[in-house]
């Protein structure tokens, strides 16, 4: 059963609207599904969107974030779970280590780095579980291009094209998901 998912996403506030939306759309909907929100505890963009969707539908979030962050007070406030801990590379093998899914909003370089190393970790079997990459907007065709590129060349094996899964909007990212969680 899926009961918590990781997702990675922006920060920043000078974004499109339209993405802090499709963040508060997917918190909403992770609440509604009574599945856990496990994200980096950010205020602002993207993550304040997600957390704010999911507070407002009275869900379970769990942030986790480095103490020099918390220093520079980029976390939520109203959260109910904040994880504080030492370095980046805690955080994010923690919020991997606590996700059964995990899930990539766009987002800048951060996000970027946390989507490759889920992949990558995928691949060496470190992470067994799904990887979504929502690709709203048409955000992530470069990466993905990219990503088959190295298939089509032989940097990547054909069958890494199952390490991840695109899908377009919440509606795509949910039926997929809860079709997963029926047969889990």
């Amino acid at each position: 059963m899926i009961k918590s998912v990781c997702v990675y996403c922006a920060s920043s506030q000078n974004v499109e609207q339209f993405y802090i939306e499709l963040a508060r759309k997917i918190g909403g909907l992770l609440a509604k599904n009574h599945i856990h929100c496990i994200y980096g505890a950010g205020s602002t963009g993207l993550m304040g969107g997600l957390a704010d969707g999911v507070l407002s539908q009275y869900g379970a979030i769990t942030g986790i974030i480095p103490h020099f962050m918390c220093e520079r007070e980029w976390n939520h406030t109203d959260l109910p779970e904040l994880i504080m801990v030492e370095t980046m590379h805690e955080r994010k093998e923690l919020m991997m280590k606590k996700a059964d899914v995990a899930i990539a909003l766009p987002g800048g370089i951060g996000t970027l780095e946390e989507l490759v190393e889920a992949i990558t970790w995928r691949k060496l079997g470190l992470f067994d579980k799904p990887i979504y990459i929502v690709n709203s907007n048409n955000y992530y065709r470069p990466l993905i291009d990219m990503l088959e590129k190295a298939i089509d060349e032989k940097f990547m094996e054909e069958e890494d094209r199952n390490l991840w899964k695109v899908v377009d909007n919440e509606d795509e990212l949910f039926d997929d998901m809860l079709k997963c969680r029926i047969i889990s």
